[in-house]
């Protein structure tokens, strides 16, 4: 009978050591230990949708002349011309006026006045034209509109530049005719400006009907001072 207990006491020994021995390998985490984990976040992506952007075409032009607004004392857009009492005299011409008219001083009779351009766009003619002398035509896009821009009564050996090329807004590319001249047709000294709507040339500078005026557009509304 002794022998037996000693044996089973000798069996929970060993037992109750092994037991233990395993737990001390594999230690359990404190009931009151918080066992936290780090959520990362993705890192944030590039935005990757291209910016769209929306081309735009200039809706005011630059000064033909310097002052220019203060020499548009004649002969403003859609003024009807009529020889007799036209602010010009003696006038050849009647009509609605296509264009705008800007005057020169008469200290700038005897010198040099210089042209720029009042858009940016390549020169499409310079020649020669009845009521005109020297014109350069300049084709631009004005608002969203292509147009065709006449610069007239120049001095034709002044334009330097060449059939279609481009010239920028606000560039000098010409000189005015002399007054009373073969470079102004026998005109004053003076730039009459117009602005024709599309791509066809039309150097009229009046027309017999206030409705076809639309084909036109005014150049003062659009110059900026």
């Amino acid at each position: 009978m002794n022998k037996r207990l000693a044996i089973i006491a000798l069996v929970l020994t060993i037992g109750i050591g092994s037991f233990f021995v395993m737990r001390s390998k594999n230690p359990q985490p404190e009931p009151d230990q918080k066992i936290t984990t780090t959520k990362t976040s993705p890192e944030k992506q590039p935005d990757t949708k291209a910016s769209s952007t929306t081309p735009t075409t200039p809706s005011a032009l630059t000064l033909p002349l310097s002052d220019a607004l203060s020499r548009v004392t004649k002969k403003p857009f859609g003024i009807l011309i009529e020889k007799k009492t036209s602010p010009v005299q003696p006038e050849r011409f009647a009509g609605y006026h296509t264009g705008v008219d800007f005057e020169t001083l008469p200290e700038e009779q005897d010198i040099d006045v210089p042209v720029h351009a009042i858009c940016t766009g390549p020169l499409i003619a310079k020649k020669r034209a009845t009521g005109y002398g020297g014109i350069a035509i300049q084709r631009c896009v004005i608002a969203d509109e292509t147009v065709t821009v006449i610069y007239g009564h120049l001095r034709l050996s002044s334009i330097t530049a060449k059939l279609n090329e481009n010239i920028s807004a606000g560039t000098e590319f010409a000189i005015l005719g002399k007054g009373f001249s073969a470079e102004t047709d026998g005109e004053r000294k003076h730039l009459h400006l117009s602005i024709h709507r599309g791509k066809d040339v039309n150097v009229l500078g009046y027309v017999q009907n206030a409705s076809s005026l639309e084909a036109w557009l005014d150049a003062l509304t659009l110059i900026t001072p």
